[in-house]
Parts: C-alpha cells; sequence; structure tokens
C-alpha cells in the first residue's frame, strides 16, 4: 500500500513511516553521490556523512509526513492542498533549524511547500509529467 493509497488525515503513523521511508532511501542514495563526488580522508569520515546525510533526509519526512497529517485533522480538511504546503514548510523550517540559518529557513519553508502543495493539487487534478499526451 502506498502513500495515496490511504485516506488524508487518517493513518498519520503510517502515512509518516512511508515518508520516512522514502526520506532514507533518498538520503542514502545522494549520501553515496556525495561520498563518491568527494572523497574523504578516512573510512569514519563516509560514515559520517553518510550517516548526517541520511539521518536529515529521514527527519525531513518525518516532520512532512506528521505536519501534513496532523493540519489535516486539525483543520478539518483532509483533502486541502494547504496541508501539504504546512508539511512542505515544517520541513523546511527544520531544514534551516539544522543549518543555523534563517534565510535557508525561510526559502526550504516557500520552496518545498509549494513544491508539496503543487504535488497535491496536481495528484487531484490529474497532471501528469511522463507519458503520451491525451488526446
Amino acid at each position: 500500500m502506498g502513500y495515496w493509497d490511504l485516506e488524508e488525515g487518517k493513518d498519520c503513523v503510517q502515512k509518516t513511516w512511508i515518508t520516512t521511508k522514502l526520506g532514507t532511501a533518498l538520503g542514502l542514495v545522494g549520501s553515496a553521490y556525495h561520498i563518491v563526488a568527494f572523497q574523504p580522508e578516512t573510512a569514519v569520515e563516509a560514515l559520517a556523512r553518510a550517516a548526517n546525510g541520511t539521518v536529515t533526509m529521514a527527519s525531513l519526512g518525518a516532520i512532512f509526513g506528521m505536519a501534513t497529517c496532523l493540519s489535516a485533522q486539525a483543520r478539518d480538511a483532509p483533502d486541502d492542498p494547504t496541508n501539504y504546503f504546512i508539511g512542505g514548510c515544517a520541513s523546511g523550517a527544520f531544514l534551516g533549524a539544522r543549518t543555523h540559518s534563517a534565510v535557508t529557513g525561510t526559502t526550504a519553508c516557500l520552496g518545498l511547500g509549494t513544491l508539496a502543495m503543487l504535488t497535491k493539487v496536481g495528484k487531484m487534478e490529474g497532471w501528469r509529467i511522463t507519458g503520451p499526451p491525451r488526446l
């Protein structure tokens, strides 16, 4: 069962688990590319970089999943794209706190929030990125 198969505003733990797993996978892949592109001096440094990137991405996924689901419950508007903006913005704020930068947090909040909201709107309206055009 995938993320979009679960009802909005329900099963917050399961939705958060899915987004956390996705964030972890993206973090592992990103960390691997980073280690290959910027060779570390020691194996311990490579492990620390991999753990840092993976844990950060897993945290972003968990924060997004929980904030999106809880805002859907609190606002009593489960299918509202604003819930996704709130989740993306919460993840961006965490990224800003992680980097100790208000500018990074603000930019990430707006960027991730907008991306998440447009993803939800696209899903609701049937937007397609790939595949043959509909005639």
